[in-house]
C-alpha cells in the first residue's frame, strides 16, 4: 500500500465484529490504538480523510505502528496543504478510503481506541464505514482532551492542546499536523495522564473512561462504595449512616451495576441526592435473575426506601366487586373475601378501578345508586332511570332475577370467563358515536373499554398461575447448567442453580425441601404481591423455560379475556374511529 509502512505484520483476516475490552481490565494490561487524522476540513460525510496514523501500545510498550496517506477523492484546500504539509502530488498514488479502512479495522480490532479530541476523529471515521459498508466495530473510546480536563489544573497547563499537553509532559516527538507524530505525541500524553489517574482512585480501563466524562464531586467522592462488590446477579441496597434503606435495585451483574451510579451517564436529580446521603452498599447475592427481581420487589414493599419510585405500596391495591344484597351494584374496595359473588382486580389506584366500572356501565344495566334497596319498600328513582341508562330497581321496575340476568350475570361473567358481551356492547357504542362523529365521546368509551380488557386480561392471567399449589421451571443459566424456581401460589418459594454437567434433579430436591411454606389463599394474589406473580409469570412463558412438574393443570378459560388482547392494544393505541373499523 502507497506511503504505509507497517511494524506489525499484517493478520490473516478481518472480523470486525471481534470487539470488546471488558471495563475492569486494569489500565497497564489494556491495548490502546491511538489514533489521529488528518483530513480536508470538511464535515465527517464519508469522506475527506487524507492520512490516517496509529500507534498500538499496551504497558508503555509500542506493539505496532499503522501509517497511511489517503487520496480523498477531492481537491485539497491551500490552508490545509500549508497547515499540514500535505499536498495533492502526494496523494495521488495513495489509496482510498475503502482500501484502507480492512487494515485499520483489523489494527483497532480488541483495542481500546485513544484520540485527543475523539469525537471528531471517530465521527470521520464512523462516517467512512458507514459510506462504503463496513461495521463500526463500536470500541471503547479514550479522549485525552477530556481526560486532561478532570487531570490537570488550570496552574498547571493554560490549555489542553495536544501541542500544550506534549510539552507539558515532555514527549518524545512533538504534534506538526502530521497524522504519526500527532499520534506518538498523544501516545505521550496518554501515558502521562494515566500516570496522574492513581491518585483519583482510577486503575481500570473503565473507570478511566468514566472519569473522562463529567461526573459531580459526590459521585468522585462516593465511588468507593461500589468497591468490593460481587460481579454476580442479585440486590444492592444503599443505606444513609443510621444503616435506613434508601435505594434498592437489581441487576445481573451487581458491581457494574453500582459502579455506574458514579459516571457521567447517571443523570437523576434524586439519585444525585441519594448518593449525597448513602454511606455504604450491601449485596444480597441470588441464584438468578428471577429470585433478584423477586427480592427486590420484597425489600422495597418491606421497606419503602424514599428513592424507590415503584412498588413501594404493593399492599395498596383495589378491587371492584358486586355488593350483597338484592340489586346489587359496583364497589371499590380495598379488600375481597370468599363470600364475595364476584370481583375484579387488583387495580393500583382507585381511579383506575372507577374507569372500569364506567365501562361496565355503559355495557349492562347495573344501577350506580349508593342506596341500600329493599325488596319491599320503594325507593325514588334517579335521573338515570329517567334518562334510559338505570332499569330502576329501586321503584321495582325490574324482578330480582331479570336484573340477575341483564346486569349481574353479564359482569360475573366477563371477569372470570367470557367477557364478549360487554366488550360488544361498548364496540357496539363506541361505533354508533363515531359514525355520528362524536370522536370525543367515543374516545372516552374507548379507555372505559381498555381498562375492562386490562383489568380481565390481567386477573384470569395471573389465577391461571395462583391457583397453582406447587410449579417447578427451570431455564439454561448462561453458564451451563439450569436456573431453578419453585413456585407456591404464585409466590417464589425457592430458587438455585444446577450446575453445568449435572442432572438438575438432585438440586431440584434440596430446593423443594428447603423452600418456603406457602398457605393457600384466596383471589387472584392470595400469596404474593401482584407484581411479584406477574414476575414469575414474565419468567415462565419465555420461550426458553421448561416447566418441570406441576400440582395441576395451568390453563386459562378458552373463551377467556385473553383473545382479545389484540383488542386492547388497538384500544390502547389507536383513534376510536379506528377501533369501529379494525375490530374484526
Amino acid at each position: 500500500m502507497a506511503g504505509q509502512e507497517y511494524l506489525q505484520p499484517a493478520l490473516a483476516g478481518l472480523d470486525p465484529a471481534v470487539d470488546g475490552v471488558d471495563p475492569a481490565l486494569p489500565l497497564h494490561a489494556t491495548t490502546f490504538v491511538v489514533v489521529d487524522l488528518e483530513t480536508t476540513g470538511g464535515a465527517p460525510d464519508g469522506g475527506g480523510i487524507t492520512e490516517i496514523g496509529a500507534v498500538k501500545v499496551r504497558g508503555g510498550e509500542e506493539l505496532g505502528v499503522l501509517a497511511t496517506l489517503v487520496n480523498p477523492g477531492v481537491p485539497i484546500p491551500p490552508f490545509i496543504t500549508v497547515l499540514t504539509g500535505i499536498t495533492q502530488a502526494m496523494l495521488l498514488p495513495a489509496p482510498p478510503i475503502e482500501q484502507v479502512l480492512p487494515s485499520f479495522l483489523e489494527f483497532l480490532t480488541d483495542a481500546v481506541l485513544v484520540a485527543h479530541n475523539a469525537p471528531y476523529d471517530v465521527g470521520f471515521l464512523k462516517a467512512a464505514c458507514a459510506r462504503h459498508g463496513y461495521r463500526w466495530p463500536n470500541p471503547r473510546v479514550l479522549d485525552t482532551a477530556a481526560l486532561a480536563r478532570r487531570v490537570l489544573l488550570r496552574d498547571e497547563v493554560p490549555n489542553r492542546k495536544l501541542a500544550t499537553l506534549a510539552a507539558h509532559f515532555r514527549a518524545a516527538t512533538q504534534p506538526t499536523h502530521r497524522a504519526l507524530d500527532d499520534a506518538r505525541a498523544t501516545v505521550d500524553v496518554l501515558h502521562g495522564l494515566i500516570g496522574r489517574l492513581g491518585g483519583h482512585r482510577v486503575d481500570t480501563v473503565g473507570e478511566a473512561i468514566e472519569f473522562a466524562r463529567a461526573v459531580t464531586p459526590t459521585q468522585r467522592r462516593k465511588r468507593h462504595l461500589a468497591d468490593g462488590l460481587p460481579r454476580s446477579p442479585g440486590v444492592y441496597i444503599f443505606r444513609a449512616a443510621d444503616g435506613r434503606p434508601l435505594y434498592v435495585g437489581t441487576s445481573r451483574d451487581i458491581a457494574t451495576r453500582v459502579r455506574s451510579y458514579f459516571t457521567a451517564a447517571e443523570k437523576r436529580a434524586r439519585i444525585s441526592e441519594m448518593l449525597a446521603a448513602a454511606e455504604r452498599v450491601e449485596a444480597v447475592e441470588c441464584a438468578h435473575s428471577l429470585e433478584a427481581e423477586v427480592r427486590e420487589l420484597r425489600l422495597i414493599g418491606a421497606h419503602a426506601p424514599p428513592y424507590n419510585r415503584r412498588s413501594k405500596f404493593p399492599e395498596r391495591v383495589v378491587w371492584l366487586k358486586l355488593t350483597d344484597g338484592p340489586y346489587p351494584r359496583l364497589s371499590v374496595v380495598r379488600e375481597i373475601s370468599p363470600s364475595d359473588r364476584a370481583y375484579l382486580g387488583p387495580f393500583s389506584s382507585r381511579r383506575a378501578a372507577e374507569l372500569a366500572a364506567a365501562g361496565f356501565h355503559d355495557a349492562v344495566p347495573l344501577r350506580q345508586c349508593t342506596h341500600r334497596l329493599s325488596l319491599r319498600t320503594v325507593t325514588p328513582a334517579c335521573a338515570l332511570a329517567e334518562l334510559g341508562r338505570c332499569p330502576a330497581p329501586c321503584e321495582h321496575r325490574i324482578t330480582p332475577e331479570e336484573y340477575d340476568a341483564r346486569a349481574v350475570t353479564p359482569f360475573a361473567t366477563a371477569v372470570t370467563g367470557d367477557p364478549r358481551p360487554v366488550v360488544d356492547a361498548l364496540l357496539a357504542r363506541i361505533g354508533a358515536l363515531a359514525a355520528d362523529q362524536r370522536y370525543e365521546e367515543a374516545a372516552v368509551l374507548r379507555s372505559r373499554l381498555a381498562a375492562v380488557l386490562r383489568a380481565t386480561v390481567r386477573m384470569q392471567r395471573l389465577a391461571a398461575l395462583t391457583g397453582i399449589a406447587e410449579l417447578a421451571a427451570a431455564r439454561p443459566a448462561a453458564g451451563g447448567g439450569w436456573e431453578l424456581a419453585l413456585v407456591r401460589y404464585g409466590r417464589l418459594a425457592g430458587a438455585g442453580v444446577s450446575p453445568p454437567g449435572v442432572h438438575p434433579r438432585p438440586t431440584l430436591a434440596v430446593i423443594r425441601a428447603t423452600a418456603e411454606t406457602v398457605p393457600p389463599g384466596h383471589g387472584p394474589i392470595p400469596a404474593a404481591s401482584p407484581e411479584e406473580s406477574e414476575r414469575i409469570l414474565s419468567w415462565l412463558e419465555r420461550p426458553e423455560t421448561r416447566l418441570v412438574e406441576m400440582s395441576a393443570g395451568w390453563a386459562s378459560p378458552v373463551a377467556g379475556a385473553a383473545r382479545f388482547r389484540d383488542l386492547l392494544t388497538k384500544a390502547e393505541s389507536a383513534g376510536s374511529h379506528q377501533l369501529w373499523y379494525e375490530r374484526s
